[in-house]
Formats: C-alpha cells, structure tokens, sequence
C-alpha cells in the first residue's frame, strides 16, 4: 500500500494542473469516465457482487446492503450524473462581484478552486464517482478513502474513471483512492494539513464523531439527518398521506428519508387511522396521545432516544402536538438541521415554519426526499452539510469553491 502522506502529495501536485484546466478538458474527462462506467460496468459488478455477498455473510443490515449494492441501472445512474455536472456552468474563473475604489482601484471577487478536496464515505461506492465528478468540474482534486465493505467496488469505479481522466489529458490523480481501510489510516487521513484543504466525511453517527475527535483539517460535516414531517390542523389529508409515505418509504436508508412525523392533534385522528396500514412494514413508536389513536398493540412507546434517532430504516416516531408551536419546538429539541417539512394549505402557517425552523433545507408541501443535489439542479452532490461554514445543504459545483480578490491598481500606493 501506498502510504496516505504520498497518496496526499499526489492530489495535491494533481490540483494545482486541475485548477488551471479548461472547462472543455474537465467536461471531456466527464464525459469520457460516463462512458467507461457502462462500458466496464460488468466488472464493476462482479467486484461489487464481492463486496455485496461479504456484508450479507456479516450479517449486514438489509438497508445497509441496500446502499452498498450496484446494479445497471444505478451504474447509469452515476454514468449520467458525470455528464449531468459536464452540462452544469463551470463555477470557476466566475466574477462574483467587481468594484472601483475612489482611489481607482478595481477589486474583482473571483471563484477559485479549495484544492484538495477529502471524501470519507461508508458503504456507498456510487460517491466515488458522484465526489470525482463535482470535485473535476469545480477544478478540486479528489482525495477518497471509502470503508472497507465497499474497497473492491470503489476500486474497480475509481480505476476505470481514472482512465477517462487520462484519456482527455488531465492528470489520473484528480482522482486518488486510499487502499488502506484501517482505522489508524483514517486517522492519518483526517490530520494530512499538507495535503487536505477540506475534509467532508459522508456516513454515520461514528464516522462524524472520529471526525469532530481526530481532524485537524478544517471539515464540513455532512450530519445525521432527523428528518420531520410536520402535518398542519389545515393540512390536505390526501396530500399528507402521500408525502409521509413517500418521505419515509421511497428509500429509507438515506438521509432526506423521514423519520419523525409530527402531527397536530385537531387532523391526528383521522391521518393515524389512515396512515398505519398505508406505511405497512414500517416500525411505529409514539408519544402517549399518538398510540391512544393508533392503539398500543400496533404502536410502541417512543423514548427520548427514538425521537432523537436517524433510524435509516422502516421505522418512524410519531408525536401529537397541540400547536403549530410545540411542532416547532419539537423539531428544535430533537432535529438535526437537515430538512423539515410541513404539510398545510394555511399560508401563514407555512411562512412560520419556514422561519423559525433552523434547518439547510426546509420543506412546505413536498417530500424531504427532495432534498439532494440532483434534485435541486446542481448534478450530484458532495455531501448534504448540516453546519453553517461554509456551506449548508446540497453541497454543488460553487460550494466546492472560494474565492480570491483580484485588486488592480494604476501605480496608486497606500499613505
């Protein structure tokens, strides 16, 4: 194995060439890694087939093999948000805002690359193709260090993007994978200041704790995502139904899924008594009022702890709340910042919510499953961060950038 210290030099020797190529040449290294994903995808396959039957003979979770799990079409998939982001403005080189001074100097905000942009992922391999992919187009390196469930499957994907990197002339190290999946090397990781100019870490409650406990480079956290759905005293039942169940059904194992339903108790009644049999196989645990309506026999008693928990499966806490304040107050105690929804045909209702929520995304009268770089037009996305520096929700093509002043002067001197 190559050590993490080299692997580190070399992405970062890669981004200083990336950060001075052509949109032309980043968009043809895209397009060309598209279509080696599906000209090679039977290899990736097998590789990931390996990985897939290792985690099910570990006795892996259903919903955590669901995520690490590839098939053609989610090959596709990543094929076609490689040439989603070609298609997607090139941020750098962008003049966010220009001025003149009295004194005649011309001051230009210019967008520019981080550098070295650090991915640490579970499970998911289909990131190593989404991160290279934003990373190339913003003009970042890729530095990655997936789990060691998935290494056959990320290795196979990183080695057949890197040649479509080659292939347009761009450097095969704008995108760099870690072999070594132990923990002391993930430490190492998350300490290369040489290297590293921003860390995002993709996965769990452990892998975010090891981050806020070891790096020292400066991160953005893509956290846990507790997401609510609140339904409003004026809510659409119909419309209601439809969202909870697609919110926490469609695919729970990610992060926009939903798991807690908030309700108010003038619609709970009606809505519960619809609502269980509409979320079959899902898991209920509620408050006191919730299983009165339910009954206990279908419903268990929440604790703090459930109401508090990103689940990433077919579970659901369920609390009945008086006001459309206790909602938010419930969201505040027990949310973690990545999206809320309301459910309501009271305008002023949803302009309250939509205040004084504290969320990166929130939602009136749609799924939180909406929430994802996709789905907001940015191509794939890098992470969702939960944090407020320096970006905050899908993380695109501009947050993996900064910015410089460009001060143009005509010989003035300062006195």
């Amino acid at each position: 194995m190559t050590s993490i210290a080299a692997l580190g030099s070399r992405a970062k020797q890669a981004s200083r060439h990336l950060a001075l190529a052509s949109t032309a040449s980043k968009n043809a290294a895209l397009a060309a890694a598209a279509d080696l994903l599906v000209e090679r995808g039977p290899e990736i396959l097998e590789a990931n087939l390996a990985d897939v039957a290792n985690a099910e003979q570990e006795g892996t979770s259903a919903t955590v093999v669901d995520r690490l799990r590839l098939s053609h079409a989610r090959i596709a998939g990543m094929a076609a948000g490689l040439l989603q982001v070609a298609a997607l403005p090139d941020p750098v080189g962008e003049i966010v805002e220009g001025w003149t001074r009295p004194n005649g100097l011309v001051i230009e905000k210019l967008r520019v690359p981080l550098g070295v942009v650090a991915i640490i992922y579970e499970n998911r391999p289909n990131v190593t193709s989404d991160a290279f992919g934003l990373c190339l187009k913003s003009g970042n390196a890729a530095f990655l260090r997936g789990s060691s469930a998935a290494i056959r499957s990320n290795t196979a994907i990183a080695g057949v993007v890197r040649e479509g990197i080659v292939k347009a002339g761009l450097p095969d190290d704008a995108l760099v994978l870690v072999d070594d999946t132990s923990h002391e090397a993930a430490v190492e990781f998350m300490r290369l200041r040489e290297s590293i100019d921003c860390l995002i870490p993709r996965g769990g409650p452990s892998l975010i704790a090891a981050v806020l406990e070891h790096a020292t480079v400066p991160y953005v956290i893509d956290g846990d995502g507790n997401c609510h759905v609140y339904v409003d005293a004026s809510a659409d039942l119909e419309m209601a139904l439809d969202i909870v169940v697609n919110a926490k059904t469609q695919r729970p194992s990610v992060c926009n899924a939903a798991e807690s339903l908030v309700v108010h108790e003038a619609v709970a009644d009606e809505l519960l008594t619809r609502l269980v049999p509409a979320l079959k196989g899902v898991e209920l645990v509620g408050d006191a009022r919730a299983r009165a309506i339910v009954g206990a026999d279908r419903m268990a008693q929440a604790t703090a702890d459930d109401f508090g928990r990103e689940f990433l499966d077919l579970k659901l806490s369920v609390a009945v709340v008086p006001s459309l304040d206790a909602a938010v107050d419930h969201i505040r105690t027990y949310g973690s910042g990545h999206t809320e929804a309301i459910v309501t045909r009271d305008l002023a209702s949803a302009r309250r919510f939509t205040r004084e929520v504290d969320a990166a995304a929130v939602v009136v009268n749609a799924s939180t499953r909406f929430t994802d770089g996709e789905e907001f037009g940015f191509g794939a996305e890098i992470g969702i961060s939960t944090q407020k520096l320096h970006a905050r929700g899908p993380m695109g093509l501009r947050e993996l950038t900064t910015v410089k002043y460009i001060v143009t002067g005509e010989g003035q001197v300062r006195t």
